[in-house]
Parts: structure tokens; sequence; C-alpha cells
């Protein structure tokens, strides 16, 4: 849904966003100010205020955003200006933030990261890069400021004072952090805190800032996981979606030409050396006088129901795919001859007594011709023995220009052999174009019936057809 928003919309979504993390920042300094007894000797209370205001005015600034936004109008230049304002605003915003309250690699991983997916999904993919690489600037600037003597502002004092902790050096925020827990732990006997004790463990200034971090941190995590977790939900659906509409035929519901074909290499891929494998090329007959005596709605009534009924009359390992207008191709995995020539003529049967209901007005039938053709185990394998010999023929001249790359031939015509299956790449065609001739020999018989490409060929030829015998 909030993709389909308008680009307006989705920056004041960002917006809002920062408004929610802004007035987390600000219920801290609240509740700092109302226990400042108790965390005035480890938070520097004269920047405290200083960063209050600033907070205020930014979540004010971030809040009229919200509000204004969705009423900018759809100028884009406008726009674009106000979303770089989003994004600089922000960037400074939450660096200086970071710097002030203690930093932390937990706290500025969360915001780094999390502020880049957000900015992507939600505003200009170029903008929200560009505050990523900005952040990651202006916390290297202030990792590194102490080397070079610059003593930031920060909310966080020590409760230890010594020496070397006076003078300018890195040893900051998380190294300070493990000195003052190893001070802490010298204060009770044998490094093991007692129940009497978790009371001033608690006041200590490692546990307030770690806690701190902590709560700046989660809240925005769990959150940029939850809506990337519904971001993947959203995919996974639309990808099934995209699969479907890309696979199926869309007025029958069957598997469209593409995906029909597809399965079918896939069958013969995986057919067992003593499986026969049948195909059916049928349509239905005068069918262009279907649509031009009742119209082309009952057209595709009837290509609906005909589906329904192949669906019904036909099992599930079955592959089914609507070829093209009225025709529909079925291959039959591990179906000899014999029993496809039933499967068929009962399949035209059903067809035949179909009823086709339009309304209450009038009912009518339907009929259709059927070609089939079985490529048997025997053909499958002199088929796969010949096109061995073509490769190894093409493999072996290549390896005579040039014995430089004879491994490399072999290993190519090796591996292109594994991937057809040892059978050629137009396998599928061929079988489709000997149903094919079949379908057209029905059709001039006289329609309505089923005719075997493997028998019209015997007849013919007098002996075996092959669909490579010329090779």
């Amino acid at each position: 849904m909030i993709f389909e928003w308008q680009a307006a919309d989705r920056t004041s979504l960002m917006a809002l966003f920062i408004v929610m993390e802004v007035s987390l920042h600000w219920l801290w300094c609240l509740f700092v100010w109302w226990r400042q007894d108790a965390l005035h000797a480890y938070v520097n209370m004269h920047y405290l205020y200083p960063l209050w205001l600033g907070i205020s005015v930014m979540g004010l600034f971030f809040l009229c955003m919200v509000k204004y936004l969705p009423h900018s109008g759809s100028r884009r230049d406008i726009l674009d200006r106000w979303q770089i304002a989003l994004v600089l605003t922000y960037t400074f915003y939450i660096a200086t933030v970071i710097v002030v309250i203690g930093y932390s690699s937990l706290f500025a991983g969360v915001s780094l990261v999390g502020g880049a997916m957000l900015g992507m999904m939600l505003i200009k993919r170029r903008y929200a890069w560009r505050m990523f690489w900005l952040q990651i600037i202006l916390m290297l600037l202030a990792i590194t400021s102490p080397y070079f003597g610059i003593t930031l502002p920060n909310l966080r004092q020590l409760t230890v004072i010594h020496p070397l902790l006076e003078t300018h050096n890195y040893l900051t925020y998380n190294e300070i952090m493990a000195v003052e827990n190893a001070v802490a732990a010298s204060a009770f006997e044998n490094n093991v805190l007692s129940w009497d004790s978790i009371t001033e463990i608690q006041r200590s200034s490692a546990f307030f800032w770690r806690s701190t971090h902590l709560y700046l941190a989660f809240p925005k995590a769990i959150f940029i996981v939850y809506i990337f977790r519904a971001l993947l939900l959203v995919l996974d659906d639309s990808r099934q979606e995209t699969l479907q509409y890309a696979n199926q035929d869309e007025l029958t519901k069957l598997k469209n030409r593409r995906y029909g074909l597809k399965k079918m290499k896939y069958a013969l891929s995986t057919v067992q050396d003593n499986q026969d494998l049948s195909v059916m090329l049928f349509d239905l007959d005068w069918f262009k006088r279907i649509n031009d005596n009742y119209g082309h709605d009952v057209g595709d009534q009837v290509l609906i129901e005909i589906s329904q009924t192949l669906l019904q009359s036909l099992s599930d390992e079955t592959i089914i795919s609507r070829y093209g207008g009225e025709e529909f191709l079925v291959v039959l995995p591990d179906t000899s001859h014999d029993s496809a020539m039933v499967i068929a003529e009962q399949l035209r049967l059903s067809i035949a007594e179909h009823i086709i209901n339009v309304g209450d007005v009038f009912d009518f039938s339907v009929t259709a011709s059927f070609g089939l053709y079985t490529l048997t185990h025997q053909e499958r394998a002199c088929i796969a023995k010949n096109y061995k010999s073509i490769l190894a023929k093409k493999a072996q001249s290549q390896s005579n220009a040039s014995p430089l790359i004879k491994p490399i031939a072999t290993q190519r015509a090796e591996s292109q052999m594994a991937f057809m299956q040892k059978l050629p790449s137009d396998i599928c065609q061929r079988l489709i174009s000997a149903a094919d001739k079949a379908l057209y020999e029905a059709k001039h018989r006289g329609r309505n019936q089923v005719v075997s490409a493997n028998h019209m060929f015997a007849e013919k030829n007098g002996s075996i057809h092959s669909l490579y015998k010329n090779r």
C-alpha cells in the first residue's frame, strides 16, 4: 500500500518516523532532568539543556514537514528540495545526538543502517544513499577528533577522575566504560555483587549509559526489522503472483505455452530409460463459427469449460497447457502409445458429451480433433546415441584445429551433453510437429477423432518412423 502512495505522502511518512525517533530522545532528556539529583554525578547538565532545546526544535521542524508535505503539491522540484532538506537535517541531527550523548557502536550502527534502509523505501534512493555516506563521514570525523586535540561536547562525565583521563587522548566512551567497570568492581569484596550492592551498581555511570544506548537503539532496531519483515512478506506474495501470471493463461487458468514447453523439456530430462513419453495436441472443431455466430464471450466460455474438463479428466502428473487460440498441448510422461491413445479417446468423448449452457437461452456441444505422438524409449536411446556421436565429432574437429583448446572443447561438449540430457535442443518442437501433423490428418479425415502420428508415419514409410532419420 505504501508503494502506491504519492511521493509527497511517502516523504511525509519518513518525516513521521523521524518524529517518533526524536520523541524518544526528548523523553530521555525529560527523564534525566527529572532524576538530575541522582544523575548529575555522571551527566553534564550544562550540555543537557542545549541538547534538549535542539531536540525540541528538530521535533517541531519534522512535525511541520509531516503536516505540510501532503499538501505541497505535485511539483517535482519542490518535493526534491524538501527531501534534500529532510535528509540533510536528519543526518546532522542524528550525528550530533550520537556524539553528544556518547558514541555507541550499537546506537550509531542502528541509526546509520536503519535510516538508510527506511530512506531507500520512502524517498529517492540517491538521496538516501548520499545520506548514508554523509553519516559515515560525520562518524569518522567524530571518532578521529581526539587525535587532533578536538574536544567535542559530551554529556558523559566520569565518576572517577584520573590524571590520564584529563589529557587529550583516545580513551573515550567505550574504553572509559571499561575503566569505570573495573573501578566499580573493585569496590566490592572478591569482585562479587551481593543483593545489597545492586542499588549501588544501578547508580553507576557505566550502567546508566549502557541503558541509555540500549534505549535509543533497540526500539528503532525492532521497528526496522518489523518493517522489513513485512516488506519481505509483500515481496514473497508479489513474487508468487508474478510467477502465476507469467506461467498461467489468464482466460483458461491453464499453464501457458511457454511454461508448458518448459515442463515438457523437464519431463524429457527426467524420464527413465525404460519409459515412453506421449505428446497430444488437439484443437476444437469449427471454433471460428462459434465466435462468429455466438460472439467472443461465448467462445471464451467454451474455452474455459473445456479447460475444466481437461483438468478433471487428466491426472496431476499430466502437463496441460493452452498452446494457442483453441489449441491445447497435453504431455503424458511415462505413458505408452496404447495407453495414450486410450486417454485421448476418453478425452475426446468427454469433450463431445459436454454441454455448453449459455444462460437459459440455448445450449450446444463442441468436438475436438486430436493428434498424438509417442516417443518410445528405444527411439529416445537411438536419438541420444546419434546426438552423442555428433557432439563427439564436433569436439574432435575443434581439438584438431588447435591442440591448445582441446581440453576446453572436450569439457564444453561434455557439459553440453549433460545439460541437454543427451538429447537435441529441438526435440520438443519435433515432438509437437509430429503430433501437429497427426492433428491435421484428423481434420482431413472429418474431425472429431484421434490420429496417431506413429501409425500414420508407419503406414506412409512402411517402417518405424524416426524424428531424426535424416541426420
